[in-house]
């Protein structure tokens, strides 16, 4: 009789485990569209982000002046390395 019971219970909890499998499956394919559609959506913000952050080179960092200003001064040519011609030396 007990086993009848165990074979039976078996049975029954195989369909459901099944589903909760595809269920995994469905939730992990959910999250992968999810991310894809992020990054895609986020991909001109950071390349936007990357070119800022190269302007952000030909500058040294800011000062704070006594009377509270705020000096951010230009680099030279030469301190950012560019020959004559304006070419840049790597």
């Amino acid at each position: 009789m007990r086993i009848l019971a165990v074979i039976t219970t078996l049975f029954i909890a195989m369909p459901l485990h099944a589903q909760e499998e595809q269920g995994r499956d469905l939730m992990t394919e959910a999250l992968r569209l999810f991310m894809k559609g992020l990054m895609d959506e986020m991909e001109p913000a950071v390349d936007g982000l990357e070119s800022f952050l190269q302007d952000l080179n030909g500058y040294h960092a800011p000062q704070i002046m006594p009377n509270g200003d705020i000096l951010i001064r230009r680099k030279s040519p030469e301190e950012l390395g560019e020959t004559e011609d304006g070419e840049i030396e790597l």
